[in-house]
C-alpha cells in the first residue's frame, strides 16, 4: 500500500516535472531598429512581465533597421520593429517578410537647425541628415523639404548618412550637417543644446507607415501561437503606455531607455510617446501605399511601384483580434 502511494507521488512529480518543462518561455530574438519612444511598449512589456504571461522570452535587441532586416531574412532574428520601407526592400528582393502591426502612421518629426538658419530659403547648399537610405528619417526628410518647396538637387542640398538618432545629434552639434529632422521624444534636447525647430513635419499629418512588427510569412505559418502571443503582448504593453495612471512607470521606463534626466524632456518624451502609439495599432494600407509611393518617386526603390500595401503587410492577425474584442479589452 505505502509504495503504491509512493509510487503515486513520484508519478505526480514527475508529471509535474513534465508540464513545468512544457511550460518554459519561449526565447526568441526581436529587434528594434530605432532607439526612439516607438520601441517603448516592447520595453514596458519586458519590464512589467507582459511577455512572460503570455510564456515568452524574447531578448530585445537594438540592431539598426537596415542590418536588423537582413538578419531577419538570414533567418537570425525572427522579430523585428521596422518600417514598412524595409519590408519592401525584402519583399521586393525575393523575401517573404510582413507587417503585422503598426506602432507609428504618420511622420511625426522635427526639423531642427544651427543658429543662423531662419527659413527654408537658407537651407540651399547646406548639408542635411537622414539617417539610414531608405528608412523612415530619410522618407520624412524628403517629404519635409517638399513641404517647404526644397528640391535637394536643384538646390544643392546635400543629404548625408549620418545613422541612428544619437550618431545624428553628435553630427549636428559638432558640425557635420546643418540640419535634421528627429522624432518629438528627442527634440527637445536638441532644441535645449540651442538648434532651433524650423518645421513641424508632423502638421502635415501625411500618412505613412513607420514601424511595426515584422516576421516572415514562414515563421507566422510554422508558429502561429506565438506570433498571437507577442502581438498581444506587445498591444497590452502599447495600452499600458497609453493608460494615465501608469504614468510614472512609463516616465521612469522613458528615463533608463532613452536616458532623459531633465523633468522637462521627460514630460516631453512622454507626451509625445502617448500620444502617437495607436490606440489600435494595426498597419495602416494608406499609410503604406504612401511609403511605396515615396520610395518610387525619390528613386529609393523603384521596384516598389509593382506592390500593393496587402504585399508588405497581414492584416489577418489584427481582424482576428479586433473580432474577438481584444483590442476593447486591453483598455478597460
Amino acid at each position: 500500500m505505502k509504495r503504491r502511494w509512493l509510487a503515486a507521488i513520484f508519478s505526480c512529480w514527475l508529471c509535474a516535472g513534465a508540464a513545468h518543462a512544457a511550460e518554459a518561455p519561449v526565447k526568441f530574438l526581436l529587434a528594434y531598429g530605432a532607439i526612439g519612444g516607438n520601441a517603448m511598449p516592447l520595453w514596458i512589456a519586458k519590464e512589467q512581465g507582459i511577455f512572460r504571461r503570455y510564456n515568452l522570452d524574447p531578448q530585445l535587441i537594438y540592431i539598426i533597421a537596415g542590418r536588423a532586416m537582413q538578419s531577419m531574412i538570414a533567418g537570425d532574428i525572427q522579430f523585428g520593429l521596422l518600417g514598412a520601407s524595409h519590408v519592401t526592400n525584402a519583399v521586393t528582393a525575393g523575401g517573404d517578410m510582413t507587417m503585422l502591426l503598426g506602432m507609428e502612421d504618420k511622420l511625426n518629426y522635427f526639423l531642427n537647425v544651427r543658429p543662423g538658419i531662419k527659413s527654408a530659403e537658407d537651407l540651399k547648399g547646406k548639408k542635411v541628415g537622414i539617417g539610414t537610405p531608405s528608412g523612415s528619417l530619410a522618407m520624412a526628410t524628403y517629404v519635409g523639404l517638399d513641404q517647404l518647396g526644397l528640391v535637394p538637387r536643384r538646390d544643392r542640398i546635400a543629404l548625408l548618412n549620418t545613422g541612428s538618432t544619437p550618431e545624428r545629434m553628435s553630427s549636428l552639434f559638432a558640425g557635420g550637417i546643418d540640419a535634421a529632422f528627429f522624432n518629438p521624444e528627442v527634440e527637445q534636447v536638441v532644441l535645449q543644446q540651442g538648434f532651433p525647430m524650423l518645421f513641424d513635419l508632423g502638421k502635415a499629418n501625411v500618412p505613412y507607415q513607420a514601424s511595426g512588427l515584422v516576421t516572415s510569412r514562414k515563421y507566422m505559418r510554422s508558429n502561429p501561437l506565438i506570433v498571437e502571443n507577442l502581438a498581444k503582448a506587445v498591444i497590452e504593453g502599447a495600452a499600458f503606455v497609453q493608460n494615465p495612471a501608469n504614468k510614472k512607470t512609463v516616465v521612469d521606463s522613458i528615463a533608463r531607455n532613452l536616458r532623459l534626466d531633465r523633468p522637462d524632456r521627460l514630460e516631453s518624451a512622454y507626451r509625445a510617446i502617448a500620444d502617437t502609439v495607436p490606440r489600435k495599432p494595426c498597419p495602416n494600407l494608406a499609410g503604406i501605399a504612401s511609403v511605396l509611393k515615396l520610395m518610387t518617386q525619390h528613386g529609393i526603390n523603384p521596384k516598389a511601384a509593382e506592390l500593393k500595401p496587402e504585399d508588405i503587410a497581414d492584416m489577418s492577425l489584427c481582424k482576428k483580434l479586433d473580432d474577438t474584442g481584444f483590442f476593447n479589452r486591453v483598455h478597460q
